[in-house]
């Protein structure tokens, strides 16, 4: 059965880095958008960055600048790289795969269970 597992999360203090990887079981993991996502307390869960199959990349304006997604498809991984992290960044981050039409077969989203990030000093 296909998951994800991300990992990478945890304490850092204000101005650090961190980096959060995504590693996807099953086939044909570079045929899909990827994106991470965060769920801070009390709030909705927010889309944070995108990137497709053709490794286009897209934002949240709040992460702009600051983190970086990228893909390595012969690890079936993704990476969120974030630097000058805040403390508003605090957040499970969670790791998506999009719904595609492929081969014959419908691939649902797909959720990881996420990974804490704690940003405080």
């Amino acid at each position: 059965q296909d998951q994800l597992v991300e990992s990478g999360g945890g304490l850092v203090q204000p101005g650090a880095s961190l980096r959060l990887s995504c590693t996807a079981s099953g086939i044909f993991f570079s045929v899909f958008n990827m994106g991470w996502y965060r769920q801070a307390p009390g709030k909705q869960r927010e889309l944070v960055a995108t990137i497709t199959s053709g490794s286009d990349t897209t934002y949240a304006d709040s992460v702009k600048g600051r983190f970086t997604i990228s893909r390595d498809n012969e690890k079936n991984t993704v990476y969120l790289q974030m630097s000058s992290l805040k403390p508003e960044d605090t957040a499970v981050y969670y790791c998506k795969k999009d719904r595609r039409y492929y081969r014959g077969y419908d691939y649902d989203d797909l959720w990881g269970k996420g990974t804490q990030v704690t940003v405080s000093s």
